[in-house]
């Protein structure tokens, strides 16, 4: 198997948590994952609660190639990242681009809202944290706290992190992968 690519984009008041056991779960699984820090201005993007991340790159400084080559665009939550990803037309942009090839795009509690302001959730199955739930009231959520429907994963917060990381592995690997994987890390 070619090796997997994704892209971890950051924004001051990321949620942690997600974030971070997004990147090491993937990283494990043997994808390659490229974190963009959103700012231009720095590499050290702040969380919501607090913790500083050094991000690989600058989100203008990823590699085309890479970009037109990555398999995930994967998309922490956190209110502050979700704003900042919504605003950002570069990242509304590698959404829609993202989807319309049929790649992975994954969203977590509050993110998924960056799919929806990209169009890309019409018809679609999805979940979010229950604080934006309101901005997603048109899409159909499962009683689940992950929802795969094609090529769009969701979850519903940091307490499901863990699954959406693993389903996300899965996608780009193979569902034993994902399965070793897990049972290394006693999920």
């Amino acid at each position: 198997m070619e090796n997997r690519k994704a892209i971890v984009p950051l924004a001051d008041g990321f949620e942690e948590i997600e974030a971070v056991t997004i990147i090491d779960v993937l990283r494990r699984a043997g994808v390659e994952v490229c974190v963009a820090a959103l700012d231009a201005d720095s590499l050290d993007v702040e969380g919501a609660h607090n913790i500083c991340v050094v991000a690989d790159m600058t989100f203008d400084d990823i590699d085309p190639g890479f970009a037109a080559t990555a398999d995930a665009l994967v998309l922490p939550g956190g209110m502050g990242a979700m704003e900042a990803f919504k605003a950002d037309e570069r990242v509304i942009a590698m959404v829609r681009a993202f989807h319309a090839r049929g790649k992975i795009v994954a969203a977590v509690c509050a993110s998924p809202v960056v799919l929806h302001a990209a169009g890309i959730l019409k018809g679609r199955s999805a979940v979010c944290h229950p604080s934006v739930h309101p901005q997603l009231s048109d899409i159909a959520q499962p009683a689940r706290r992950v929802v795969r429907d094609s090529n769009i994963i969701t979850a519903t917060g940091a307490g499901a992190t863990m699954e959406f990381a693993l389903k996300i592995a899965e996608a780009l690997t193979d569902a034993d992968t994902a399965a070793s994987l897990a049972a290394k890390m006693q999920v």
